[in-house]
């Protein structure tokens, strides 16, 4: 709901990794992974993500929000990244805002 209709930010990039491919399969069916695309998301396939490095390791200095289930200095790239946690709404929200937002702000 707060991608739907939206696109991202100038310069914000959002990479979606579903967890397993019956999840990506679902995610299809219910119309979820069309609304990603059409906002901008690059999906990648189906793994752990940034976790491991998937998509690009995130470079010095960055800016990082992540819904990962656990954060640590380095765990996605460059230990200079700030890397901050936070639920898949606050994600698709900080990505349309290009800033850290509250999802409650997109979903009126």
């Amino acid at each position: 709901g707060v991608l739907r209709g939206r696109t991202l930010a100038a310069g914000m990039r959002l990479m979606v990794a579903p967890a397993s491919q019956q999840d990506q399969r679902q995610a299809e069916q219910e119309g979820v992974m069309q609304v990603l695309r059409e906002a901008g998301a690059e999906v990648l396939a189906t793994s752990c993500g940034a976790c491991a490095g998937y998509g690009g390791s995130i470079p010095d200095g960055a800016s990082v929000i992540a819904t990962t289930a656990r954060n640590f200095k380095g765990r996605m790239g460059s230990e200079t990244a700030q890397v901050y946690l936070a639920s898949p709404y606050t994600v698709a929200a900080s990505a349309v805002a290009g800033r850290i937002a509250d999802p409650r702000e997109f979903m009126a």
